[in-house]
This record gives C-alpha cells, sequence and structure tokens, in this order.
C-alpha cells in the first residue's frame, strides 16, 4: 500500500487526489455527475431569472465555465507530471534531485527553496511535520475524508 499512497501526494505532502485538477479526483468526478445531470440548463437558467425573479440564474452561464473546466482536467498527479496549480514550485525537481519521497526526508527541511508563497509555505511545513509525526498511511486516514481547500 505504501507505494500506491505515495503516489496519492505530491512530494510537497498536498494530497493530490484531493486537488480539483486530478484527473481521478472527486471534484473532477461529481463536477461531471453535475455537468450531466443539469443537461441542457441554459435556457431554464434565463426563464428561472424572470419566473422567480433571481438574478442570480444570471450567472449560469460563469458557473457553467468553471463547472466545465473542473470536469475536464486531466492531471495525473504531480509525481508523474509538473503540478498544474504551482508554477513556481521547485519541490519536484528537489525531491529528484535528492531522491527522496517527501520534503520531510530532507536534510534541509524545512527550507526557503520551495517557490510557494507564505500561505502555502506553512501548510507545506504543518504537512511534512505531520507526516514524519504519525506516518504516512496514517495522514491520509487522518485527512482523506476532508476537503483540501
Amino acid at each position: 500500500m505504501q507505494c500506491d499512497l505515495i503516489d496519492k501526494f505530491g512530494p510537497c505532502g498536498l494530497l493530490c487526489e484531493k486537488c480539483f485538477a486530478y484527473a481521478k479526483g472527486p471534484i473532477k468526478f461529481y463536477s461531471k455527475k453535475l455537468k450531466n445531470n443539469l443537461g441542457d440548463f441554459d435556457y431554464y437558467a434565463k426563464r428561472f431569472t424572470k419566473l422567480f425573479d433571481e438574478p442570480l440564474f444570471d450567472k449560469y452561464h460563469d458557473f457553467k465555465e468553471l463547472l466545465s473546466l473542473f470536469s475536464s482536467n486531466n492531471c495525473q498527479g504531480c509525481r508523474k507530471q509538473d503540478c498544474h496549480l504551482f508554477n513556481d514550485c521547485k519541490v519536484k525537481q528537489c525531491y529528484k534531485n535528492k531522491q527522496i519521497d517527501f520534503c520531510y526526508q530532507c536534510a534541509d527541511f524545512p527550507c526557503n527553496n520551495t517557490g510557494f508563497d507564505e500561505n502555502l509555505k506553512l501548510r507545506w511545513a504543518k504537512i511534512n511535520k505531520r507526516i514524519l509525526e504519525i506516518g504516512l498511511e496514517n495522514y491520509y486516514n487522518e485527512i482523506k475524508d476532508q476537503p483540501r481547500y
């Protein structure tokens, strides 16, 4: 299970399978289901704006575009391709060069060579410390049912 479990995570410690860009994740799965269930709702959104006097239906087009994005992403995870979210991420190349699975395994952890903004850097450090503390399988079980965002 350890190898399969490692592939669910980026080397930074974020759980790829919960990312909106992940091809096999629940966000894509449920977005596709919702998009299919809504069908051709555009026509009805226009009608409902007037019928219910609800201006939110005027924003359906924007919602549909976001839903299309969520349902079409095909990221295979940070261990198989470049991250789709953080263009400045330096972790992927670093972990490959150092031949480690996660940042906490590096002698330089925590470092300033992540390319992350301050918020993500704090989250990255916290995640890696927690994985080190309780192990990857326990960490996965702790967070697998929680939202990523």
